[in-house]
């Protein structure tokens, strides 16, 4: 899966539009990173990635690339 798609996603789940992220963007500037994108995030982690992420490492995240690297 290429970084666009992982971005793509991303985008989705914060109902953001197509090509408004980038990896450098800080989550603590969107308005749209709130509790329910937090949630869906975790959904789309155990549902594409087969990965669990916990509220403790969600609260770790500072930019949208600590989310690309957890995907990984």
């Amino acid at each position: 899966m290429t970084t666009q798609e992982k971005l793509a996603m991303l985008e989705e789940i914060m109902e953001l539009e197509s090509g408004s992220l980038n990896a450098g963007t800080k989550l603590e500037d969107l308005e749209e990173w709130n509790s329910m994108a937090a949630l869906a995030l975790i959904a789309l982690m155990d549902e594409e990635f087969n990965k669990i992420l916990t509220g403790k490492q969600i609260k770790e995240f500072k930019t949208v690339q600590d989310i690309l690297d957890f995907m990984e």
